[in-house]
């Protein structure tokens, strides 16, 4: 017997209700650790640890502005 999340991952169903079948869904935080950001969204995409806060910004909403693009 497989319990209900289970089920709703073998038939592919999102796990976000908000989430739009035919595109991804984009977000992104900054993530800290000791003295450096680094960018990172939901769909995986993931930027190089800076210690510039606006640098990573930058990076964050380059990757936003190109995922909105294409």
């Amino acid at each position: 017997m497989r319990d209900q999340g289970e089920d709703e991952a073998s038939r592919g169903e999102p796990k976000d209700p908000e989430e739009p079948g035919a595109g991804t869904v984009h977000r992104v935080v900054l993530t800290e650790r000791g003295p450096f950001v680094a960018p990172r969204c939901v769909c995986g995409w993931y930027g190089p640890a800076r210690r510039s806060r606006p640098l990573a910004r930058d990076e964050a909403a380059a990757h936003m502005a190109d995922s909105a693009a294409g």
